[in-house]
């Protein structure tokens, strides 16, 4: 049953965009306050894409995701206030305050972290395929990443061993058209980065990114080619982000114009448009305002959470002697 099926669904899905696009928002507010520290890469605008395939996977399966990854986290289900408290530096954040923005991981629901490094969570998705491969389950494993992530050699060897060992893994190209401030146009040769698929003789399926019902269709089409053990595919979802790349961003690559033009193409308007009938006007209002009271409630819960603690940095970075069988 597709998403303007089910109002359920829809409503499900509706609720998802805003509660990330109301996060992000809050993140840039507490940045801008100076209340929260470090950097931020925001997905302002790149909703559709973590949700439309998250909401194709089962709560066993598993992702990774990038520097760009609340949305990802978010739509697999985290704990918005744990989200908060992380990047806040929060000791109830999901790593302690520790991991911050760029490294939140929630094992509980198959969120294997975010990933500093541009394609590092490649490598580590076709690992979890393999181990799932061993053990003879059927989840599967998405791996996240920007366009700039496809000319690292971590994703080329990633998606080959993938490829060459049938793994259950679903690479998931958020092509948002930089790389930084390197253009896609610039940085590749071919016309759409799922061509590359064809080199790893893999299925390679470009979609709309701003488009909900369009992602989820991919993907749910390449999630249960993987639980059959038919190997990976790669999708591309063409998608653009509204802020800079990181809060040092000055914009400069970019015109006014385009921006505008990007922004009109709102993937979350755009999907409420089309479940108009669907949902009623009273039930996108209350979907929108459960989002924003959602994250207000996070962000208080973990504004008053304890600091985490420096004394405490080390904590859990070494096994204590009892865990490795070491006499003291």
């Amino acid at each position: 049953m597709g998403l303007l099926d089910d109002p359920a669904r829809a409503e499900q899905a509706l609720i998802t965009m805003w509660t990330i696009r109301r996060f992000e928002e809050a993140v840039d507010e507490l940045f801008a306050r100076g209340l929260m520290h470090g950097t931020m890469h925001l997905s302002i605008g790149q909703e559709a894409s973590a949700t439309g395939v998250c909401l194709a996977l089962r709560p066993d399966d598993y992702i990774t995701s990038t520097h760009r990854g609340h949305g990802h986290c978010i739509a697999k289900g985290a704990d918005l206030t744990r989200m908060m408290a992380e990047l806040l530096a929060k000791d109830t954040g999901y790593c302690r305050g520790r991991g911050g923005s760029m490294h939140i991981a929630d094992v509980a629901t198959g969120n294997l972290g975010a990933n500093g490094i541009v394609a590092g969570g490649v490598p580590i998705a076709a690992g979890a395929g393999l181990a799932v491969q061993a053990r003879g389950g059927d989840q599967v494993a998405v791996s996240f990443f920007g366009d700039g992530a496809t000319n690292e050699g971590a994703w080329h060897e990633g998606v080959n061993l993938a490829a060459v060992w049938d793994l259950p893994v679903v690479f998931v190209c958020e092509n948002n058209r930089y790389g930084m401030s390197m253009s896609v146009e610039r940085a590749t040769r071919v016309a759409q980065l799922a061509e590359r698929a064809a080199g790893y003789g893999i299925p390679g399926v470009t979609v709309d990114g701003n488009d909900l019902v369009a992602v989820h269709e991919a993907t749910t089409e390449a999630v249960a080619r993987a639980r059959r053990g038919e190997g990976p595919t790669l999708i591309e979802a063409l998608t653009y982000r509204h802020k800079g790349h990181s809060k040092s961003d000055k914009n400069l690559y970019r015109t006014r114009e385009e921006i505008a033009q990007w922004r009109e193409r709102d993937p979350i308007l755009a999907f409420e448009e089309r479940a108009r009938g669907l949902l009623t006007e009273e039930r996108m209002a209350t979907c929108r305002d459960r989002a924003r009271d959602d994250v207000r409630g996070a962000v208080r819960a973990a504004g008053s959470a304890p600091d985490a603690r420096p004394d405490e940095l080390l904590a859990g970075v070494f096994a204590s002697p009892e865990h490795v069988g070491v006499p003291r």
